[in-house]
């Protein structure tokens, strides 16, 4: 974080001073929630959890060096008290941001936030400094967290907000006011929750609601519901896609042999070829958006084009892809599944195992309302019609329902097998899994299928007994 006096902090977050000597001394490291992350000169935020207070650590994280705590209550240690400590944080980052003066990049969408998020950040950083979201971290607090880890010389910083409701982007917006606001779908995450695809795209365009006249709404040309935001924003107006009149498109889309995406980039002031280092096509939407955002930031295509062709995966559980050493391929995509994600992942799956045998290990999609039994029973069906050898359904009633899809679809019965945890999924595999085999892990973040995917990598079971 910046470095700030303990009594701007006070005064920005409208807070009273308990027990400090010295109101000139200053937060120079950052803000943290965790007792274990602390270091010199940090500022410790004690949220109260259903198990943990952080107000009980208080005068453990003063003992390893923070500034100061910032409570909803005296602890005995030099403090900051407030009414509520995650408005307060919220209201940090918001003084913090304007003290900054970075150019603020905000994206929101359905599926692809954070791969987007990373292509976006390793893009921009070959221009100047620039600060992003740590994986996921795209909430009420860790939006405020990310904003907060911004240095003087940050000039970028790239935040992904998530959404669960009709609101939350517009608090986030007021908490890190964006300059470039990017919306790159609106699909079915938390159908369940938002009711349907329209008030989801409600809740999304809130983003490009909130930019200023002098900023810039980057959209999804190739998705109606996000190309129908143009009429909800005063900023100006880039689109990206494969539509004819996108204004950042990519032409001629293939596929490598190992199943990563190439193309033709064009923008505004030119084209370049692109070959990206990630797996399956949905990434060239991605890859498009960030495009976008550098072109509007003043990066060249060619610039942007290397850029994107040299970036990696920076968050874990995404597309991971490992070879072991008898050539079985694991494909981790375990961090989290919705419809669109599932379709995505299957789709790279059939492209990289062509002519290999190919293994799809999928769990439960969360939070997808009335509509969960079609949409399992759809990716079911699909894995069928792209021909992945063999669909292993992980799980309880949900994931019953991706193998009754995949029966249903296919011709012999032997298409799909439904197991009932993570553990007798990883002892299947175990046992039939032959050298050039291809393996995909995904399912939503609770069903907690990463443990697969680590089990078939280490050669141990998932309790790290060893097989």
């Amino acid at each position: 974080m910046i470095a700030l006096s303990l009594a701007e902090i006070a005064s920005a977050v409208g807070g009273q001073t308990y027990d400090i000597p010295d109101e000139s001394v200053r937060v120079t490291g950052p803000v943290v929630i965790d007792s274990r992350k602390v270091e010199p000169g940090s500022l410790f935020a004690a949220f109260v959890g259903e198990r943990v207070d952080g107000h009980d650590y208080a005068r453990e994280v003063v003992d390893k060096g923070a500034a100061a705590v910032l409570a909803s209550r005296p602890v005995g240690v030099p403090a900051i008290v407030v009414d509520d400590v995650q408005s307060a944080l919220g209201a940090l980052a918001r003084h913090v941001v304007a003290r900054l003066g970075a150019t603020l990049v905000a994206l929101t969408g359905s599926a692809g936030k954070t791969s987007t998020k990373d292509l976006i950040a390793q893009v921009l950083r070959r221009s100047a400094p620039t600060v992003f979201t740590p994986g996921s971290f795209n909430n009420e607090i860790g939006l405020p967290l990310t904003a907060l880890s911004a240095e003087d010389g940050t000039r970028f910083l790239v935040l992904e907000m998530g959404a669960r409701g009709k609101g939350h982007i517009r608090y986030l917006t007021e908490l890190t006011p964006p300059r470039v606001g990017v919306v790159l779908n609106v699909g079915t995450a938390h159908i369940g929750e938002f009711g349907g695809r329209e008030q989801i795209a409600e809740a999304k365009g809130e983003l490009v609601e909130a930019l200023p006249a002098d900023g810039t709404a980057i959209l999804n040309a190739d998705d109606p519901l996000v190309r129908a935001m143009t009429a909800r924003t005063r900023a100006k107006v880039l689109l990206f896609g494969e539509a004819a009149d996108a204004d950042v498109r990519a032409e001629n889309v293939r596929l490598t042999e190992n199943g990563q995406p190439a193309f033709s980039l064009h923008t505004p002031t030119g084209c370049s070829e692109v070959t990206l280092r990630l797996y399956g096509e949905h990434h060239v939407s991605n890859a498009l958006a960030a495009a976008a955002v550098a072109h509007d930031l003043g990066m060249s295509v060619e610039e942007i084009a290397l850029a994107l062709s040299e970036a990696g995966t920076l968050s874990r559980w995404r597309m991971e892809v490992t070879e072991r050493p008898d050539g079985v391929t694991i494909v981790n995509d375990a961090y989290n599944a919705n419809p669109e994600s599932m379709r995505a992942a299957l789709r790279a799956l059939a492209a990289m195992g062509k002519g290999r045998r190919t293994w799809a290990v999928l769990g439960q999609m969360a939070e997808l309302g009335d509509e969960s039994l079609a949409e399992h029973d759809a990716v079911g069906r699909l894995a069928v019609r792209l021909n992945v050898s063999k669909l292993v359904a992980v799980g309880g009633r949900e994931a019953s329902w991706l193998q009754l899809g995949a029966y249903n679809e296919g011709s012999w019965g032997e298409e799909s097998v439904h197991v009932s945890d993570a553990q007798a999924a990883v002892d299947l595999l175990r046992s039939e899994l032959r050298p050039g085999d291809v393996v995909l892990v995904k399912a939503s973040r609770s069903v907690g299928l990463e443990s697969v995917a680590q089990a078939l990598l280490e050669g141990f079971g998932i309790g790290g007994d060893a097989r």
